[in-house]
């Protein structure tokens, strides 16, 4: 083999087990912050967008549903409507499907289709439909298929909780042995199971209060481990270790859509719901930054600042070098907001780019999806809207495009519908 060969060779194969290390285990990543770890990516696409290796166009059927995807070992997952039933979907990353698994009822009453993405966690895949089936399933590897039960358990059911308004959209988030998922019962309002088992370790008790649509976040501070999520009409924090409360703040929206993550950040936390002076649909308490304060294993929460500028509801808002960058709600139908994270003041509020518009980071760069189907390559800047590329998908799945970006691998996957769209972003 001539010199020029081998060293093309190598490179190859170094590209090829870049692409299939990378990993993004569950939504918004690994560690649940939204940042992608990749580089050497794109910095400008061209006016049709970057390269598009290949496209899904069957994941179930209609508007199918608002899932992501989550990558782990060169294995893809997400989850879509088909024939009334929510169906879980492994496909490698050429985009050949390797197995299914019909994970009960399908939500189809008001925005039908699926809403939590799997998480994927070594040899095992999770997922939430949203009637409350929560399955554990094999990954599969060379030898075998894959999309084998494990265990299965509805925590509605065995919680004693009431499904909510548009269904359960939780993702489940996995830490150590132990596996999160809120189940706003009256039997418990969170829960934390055996991974391989799904028996209970620990709950909370009942709040009285329905489970959000949010996803739970870990804390630490001052020598205490906490997770912290959002339940209808607000938000509360409980041990790691056994589940007791910690703390709960009230932060309504007059449907009890809570759908936004909570940020901390350096000893405070930053929650955001819609608000809208009228009274009408985006009715809410905007957002609050909230001092926490941890002593003697007891937490305290004091206001800092609040912000009714950016309203967000669908979990798009990423702190950036000292400043939130995110979408409005019911403030301007769906502008794009920056607010310095400091002192709650809005720097500048953009054109609209669709109330359920959804962001992702990497590289320090923003990526916006719009929920009309544009992709937009955008620069953090606190002074103003600084777009430096942007494309439309080039077919169009029914419904909005709600579902999350992902980076991975050098690659930027968009789901919307039944499509599944995999882009070369590598520079």
């Amino acid at each position: 083999m001539s010199m020029p060969v081998r060293i093309f060779t190598l490179v190859f194969l170094l590209s090829a087990t870049i692409v299939f290390a990378a990993e993004w285990t569950m939504f918004h990543g690994s560690d649940g912050k939204n940042r992608s770890s990749e580089t050497g990516l794109l910095t400008s696409w061209s006016e049709g967008g970057p390269k598009l290796l290949w496209k899904i166009e069957n994941i179930g059927e209609g508007v199918s549903g608002y899932s992501s995807v989550t990558i782990q070992n060169g294995r893809l997952f997400t989850s879509g409507n088909r024939d009334g039933r929510s169906i879980v979907y492994c496909f490698d990353l050429e985009g050949k499907k390797l197995w299914e698994y019909d994970n009960g009822p399908a939500w189809t009453r008001s925005f039908p289709g699926t809403r939590s993405t799997p998480t994927v966690d070594g040899e095992f895949v999770y997922d939430l439909s949203p009637l409350g089936e929560l399955v554990c399933l094999t990954v599969g590897s060379a030898e075998k298929a894959g999309g084998e039960k494990v265990w299965s358990r509805n925590i509605l059911t065995d919680f004693e909780g009431e499904n909510i308004r548009w269904g359960l959209s939780e993702s489940i988030r996995i830490d150590g042995d132990q596996l999160y998922c809120t189940p706003g019962g009256k039997k418990a309002s969170f829960a934390a199971l055996n991974k391989r088992t799904g028996e209970v370790i620990w709950t909370t008790p009942s709040l009285n209060e329905h489970t959000g649509y949010g996803c739970p976040i870990i804390v630490e501070q001052g020598g205490l481990r906490m997770i912290v999520t959002t339940y209808a009409d607000g938000m509360f924090g409980v041990n790691s270790e056994n589940g007791e409360l910690l703390f709960r703040f009230q932060h309504p929206q007059i449907y009890g859509i809570n759908c936004t993550r909570p940020i901390y950040h350096h000893g405070y936390l930053y929650l955001t719901n819609t608000w809208d002076n009228r009274g009408g649909e985006g009715g809410g308490e905007g957002a609050v930054k909230l001092k926490l304060t941890v002593a003697d294993g007891k937490v305290s929460l004091e206001e800092v600042w609040r912000d009714r500028k950016l309203d967000s509801l669908h979990d798009n808002v990423m702190l950036i070098d000292g400043f939130l960058y995110g979408v409005s709600f019911g403030h301007r139908g769906g502008a794009f907001v920056c607010v310095d994270w400091e002192t709650g003041e809005a720097r500048y509020e953009s054109r609209s780019v669709g109330r359920g518009s959804s962001l992702t980071w990497a590289e320090g760069l923003i990526y916006l999806l719009c929920e009309r189907g544009d992709m937009l390559l955008i620069r953090p800047n606190p002074e103003k809207f600084d777009v430096i590329s942007q494309f439309h998908l080039p077919e169009a799945g029914e419904g909005l495009v709600w579902a999350h970006p992902v980076i991975c691998g050098k690659r930027l996957y968009i789901r919307h519908g039944t499509f599944l769209y995999c882009y070369d972003i590598a520079r």
